[in-house]
């Protein structure tokens, strides 16, 4: 499990940053970046001491001027990248939110936001950055401390804006704050769409053996506190393996007047908002009608964007929740050589219980290249495992 131990606040670097100090190599991220198609994009890691702690440091250079863009080209941009797919999904997800957020400020639809901050070079690379990294570790969750939040005012590309900014504050629904006495932009738009999309829980320090450390930077220095986010990699105590009561949340609907297909968009729209599961159930409604049932399961942190998308994306005119526990088993990611190649692998429990479950996309990307069915290749893995 991950813990983002933000006590001083976050933003896209100080994320980035933290994972790079946490042990997560570079060239991971060097890797995404080449992905893209930007050009002129160069990589700095390096490190500051903030209050005799030292950390990680994390920045873009951009060299010639950008195109402007909008979540429309962006979300193209990401799909059409030669990237694993849980990469994609989340740095789409994360910027949806953003989109989502934005439009809501300007009275505009996601699809036509302009991001002036957000669209720069340097954003994107934190936003994609950040879900490499993340799926790089695959933790079986991620946990959040509550976000402290800074006063005052900022300037950007509209004007002076309030702190926290607006779109911040949107981004940031379902999670809790608090404030603190710090004059300043503690956590950021990206930040907070970052934090608010990949967390699964937000609650103080959770039940965890710690196995490693990791400080990311911020490139402000408040005074009264060092701008750092502490990251920590671990796995779930025996105490704390089932997670609080209420963490999560099951939204449902029952439709009877919506296609197959449309409900497949729907899945697929709600899990690139975030959504931890999906599902489909057949059912007879009242009239008799054959229908269907639509669960999603969500962290607490997305549970009312994505209410608000499940009455957007189907013919359902409301919406039920209600609060669940997951018991979880511990996991971590690994790799598995086998004839075909490195497989990665998704390692689940431990001693007799353990279980091994190869990454199908990988399997079947080692399938094509070798000329040999999919079934032979997890079989070779399972054997090697």
């Amino acid at each position: 499990m991950l813990f983002l131990d933000a006590f001083s606040g976050v933003s896209g670097d100080m994320f980035v940053s933290g994972m790079l100090d946490l042990g997560v190599p570079l060239d991971v991220l060097q890797k995404t970046v080449d992905a893209l198609p930007i050009d002129g994009v160069r990589l700095e890691r390096g490190t500051r001491v903030r209050n005799g702690i030292v950390a990680a440091s994390f920045e873009v250079h951009v060299e010639g001027e950008q195109p402007a863009r909008h979540w429309r080209e962006i979300d193209a941009m990401l799909e059409g990248a030669a990237l694993a797919a849980p990469v994609v999904s989340r740095a789409r997800a994360i910027f949806r939110r953003l989109a989502e957020a934005e439009g809501r400020v300007h009275g505009i639809s996601p699809q036509d936001v302009h991001f002036h901050e957000v669209g720069a070079v340097d954003a994107i690379v934190d936003i994609v950055g950040a879900a490499a990294l993340v799926s790089f570790l695959e933790p079986s969750r991620i946990v959040c401390s509550p976000l402290p939040m800074g006063y005052g005012t900022i300037r950007a590309a509209h004007g002076v804006l309030p702190v926290p900014a607006p779109a911040t504050v949107l981004c940031l629904q379902g999670v809790p704050t608090y404030g603190v006495d710090v004059e300043g932009e503690t956590v950021t738009p990206t930040g907070a769409a970052i934090v608010a999309t990949l967390a699964d829980e937000f609650t103080r320090w959770p039940a965890m053996v710690i196995e490693r450390t990791g400080f990311g930077s911020g490139s402000k220095e408040w005074g009264t506190r060092p701008n750092l986010l502490r990251i920590l990699l671990g796995t779930p105590s025996p105490s704390g393996e089932t997670q609080a009561s209420g963490s999560h949340t099951v939204i449902e609907t029952n439709v009877d007047d919506m296609t197959g297909e449309l409900a497949a968009h729907t899945i697929s729209t709600l899990m690139a908002i975030g959504a931890l599961d999906v599902w489909v159930t057949p059912s007879t409604t009242k009239k008799g009608r054959p229908g269907m049932v639509i669960s999603v399961l969500a962290g607490k942190g997305e549970a009312l964007q994505l209410e608000q998308a499940l009455l957007r994306e189907t013919t359902s005119l409301g919406v039920r929740s209600h609060d669940v526990t997951r018991l979880e088993m511990p996991r971590r990611a690994s790799e598995v050589t086998t004839r075909f190649g490195t497989i990665p692998v998704k390692v689940a429990g431990e001693g007799d219980a353990e279980r091994v479950k190869p990454e199908f996309d990988a399997c079947v990307r080692a399938a094509e290249e070798h000329g040999v069915t999919v079934r032979e290749v997890v079989a070779e893995v399972m054997k090697r495992s």
